[in-house]
C-alpha cells in the first residue's frame, strides 16, 4: 500500500463515517462498522507482515502507512466512531441552524404538522440535501397539551442518531415548552457530558431507553 492507495483509503473511510452519521439507516450502521473495522485489521496485519520483511529504505514509508491505519482503526472503534461523530455533530449544527429554525417557525405557523397518519407525531420532511433530521429525515413534533395557557408551547425533535435495538436516541430538540425543559434540565444536570444546552430554547439530548 503506497500514498495513493493510503490517500484513497482515507477519502473512502471518510466518505463512509459521512454516510455513517447522515444517510446509513440505523439498522445497517452496525453492518458498516464491523465490515470496516475488519478491513482495517486486515489491513493493518498486512502492514505488519510486510514491515517486518521490508528493506531498511522503506521502512519509514511502511511505518507511516501502519500508524496511519492504526489511527484509522481507532477513531472507528472506539465507541461506535465516537470522535469523528462528535466532530461532524458540531459541525452539523452550525451549518444547519438557520434550516433547522425554518422547520421550527414552520410548525409553529402550522404549516408543519405530523403526517405519518400514525399519530405518532412524527413529521416526515421531504428527503432533501443536506438532511436536517438523520436516519430518515424525519422530525417528531409535541405539544404540551397540559398548559392550557399557551397552545404555542412545541417540541420538536431533530435525530442525531436513530439509535439501533437498545441503543440510546439522540437529538438535536428544541423546546420553548417549561415543563420539557425542566426534565432537559434534571436531565444535563444528571448526565451533563452527553446532554446539554446549546442556546436559548435548543439541546443536545442522548435520550436512554
Amino acid at each position: 500500500m503506497r500514498h495513493k492507495k493510503l490517500i484513497l483509503l482515507i477519502s473512502i473511510w471518510i466518505i463512509i463515517v459521512l454516510l455513517d452519521y447522515y444517510l446509513l439507516p440505523y439498522f445497517i450502521q452496525p453492518i458498516i462498522w464491523i465490515f470496516t473495522v475488519i478491513v482495517l485489521l486486515v489491513f493493518i496485519i498486512k502492514q505488519i507482515i510486510k514491515t517486518s520483511k521490508e528493506y531498511p529504505e522503506d521502512l519509514k514509508i511502511r511505518i507511516v502507512i501502519l500508524l496511519t491505519l492504526g489511527i484509522l482503526f481507532t477513531l472507528t472503534f472506539y465507541n461506535f466512531n465516537k470522535i469523528p461523530r462528535k466532530i461532524i455533530e458540531k459541525v452539523d449544527w452550525m451549518v444547519l441552524y438557520n434550516k433547522r429554525n425554518k422547520i421550527v417557525d414552520d410548525v409553529k405557523s402550522g404549516k408543519l404538522k405530523p403526517n405519518t397518519g400514525l399519530n405518532n407525531g412524527i413529521c416526515k420532511l421531504p428527503f432533501n440535501f443536506p438532511i436536517v433530521s438523520n436516519g430518515g429525515n424525519d422530525i417528531w413534533l409535541f405539544q404540551n397539551n397540559n398548559n392550557n395557557n399557551n397552545n404555542n408551547n412545541k417540541t420538536i425533535k431533530f435525530w442525531i442518531s436513530r439509535g439501533f435495538f437498545d441503543s440510546p436516541q439522540s437529538y438535536f430538540i428544541y423546546t420553548n415548552d417549561p415543563e420539557t425543559i425542566n426534565s432537559i434540565n434534571r436531565l444535563i444536570t444528571k448526565y451533563p457530558e452527553n446532554n446539554y444546552k446549546i442556546k436559548e430554547n435548543w439541546y443536545r439530548v442522548l435520550e436512554m431507553f
